[in-house]
């Protein structure tokens, strides 16, 4: 015989299954989305079943009263969740990160002298390459994950990422809200300084929400073109806002 407690959350466990239903969907979604942001070892099955579980624990935290949408409160915990399971599998190859901390500080350095972004064509004479194997290295740390604006800052239970935060313009304090315009605008200048293209990248991806395969139509470009300029923005802006702090 079933207990009466049984029966008093039999609505609420209906609840959580018409919510994980009507949102799978999101599952395949994210994964398209997030594809690019996480290391190569990480399959799209990987992705799919971390962002699942992500759903599986949105359902059941998930409370009406906080005036969230469960679309949005769903989408943080699946990306988090999947950038925890890659956390996870972390096994980068030290040759990549090698390679990823040379061409930031390649960046840096002649950001630096020069008194803008660099040209790839300047950063690959610096690091001693032809811009065909510099371009060859772009691709291969693009999928280190570890150069994305939707990665999470911190282990915090909804999973923020950068890019909402600078888009935050609900913060409890008037300090914080300064905070935030300020990096707000700081972030805006240093899109600016990104070539066209990457700046193009940047925008269609994070803002308009294209696919890369997407962008490479619209700038008759190819995927791994599009690749490239995508890694090679987002090093930028992150040796960039990494430096912000140690300015303070």
């Amino acid at each position: 015989m079933q207990s009466l407690d049984f029966f008093s959350d039999l609505p609420q466990v209906i609840d959580r299954e018409r919510l994980i239903k009507a949102h799978l969907p999101m599952v395949d979604f994210l994964v398209e989305r997030m594809v690019c942001q996480v290391p190569g070892y990480m399959t799209r099955d990987d992705m799919a079943s971390a962002a699942m579980m992500g759903l599986l624990d949105a359902a059941g935290r998930f409370d009406p009263a906080r005036g969230i949408l469960f679309k949005t409160f769903a989408e943080r915990r699946m990306r988090g969740a999947i950038i925890d399971e890659a956390r996870k599998m972390d096994s980068f190859s030290r040759t990549l990160r090698d390679k990823q901390g040379r061409i930031a500080d390649a960046i840096n350095d002649l950001a630096g002298r020069l008194g803008r972004d660099p040209e790839e064509q300047e950063v690959a004479k610096a690091l001693g390459l032809s811009l065909e194997d510099y371009q060859q290295q772009l691709t291969e740390v693009g999928h280190l994950g570890v150069v994305s604006l939707h990665d999470t800052l911190d282990n915090s239970e909804d999973g923020r990422t950068l890019l909402e935060t600078i888009a935050d313009t609900t913060s409890k304090s008037p300090l914080e809200n300064l905070e935030a315009r300020e990096l707000t605008r700081e972030l805006a200048a240093h899109l600016e300084g990104l070539t066209d293209k990457e700046r193009l990248v940047v925008s269609l991806y994070y803002y308009e929400e294209l696919s890369q395969k997407e962008i490479a139509e619209v700038l008759s470009l190819t995927e791994g073109r599009v690749s490239q300029l995508h890694s090679q923005a987002l090093i930028k802006l992150k040796g960039k806002l990494s430096g912000r702090g140690k300015r303070r």
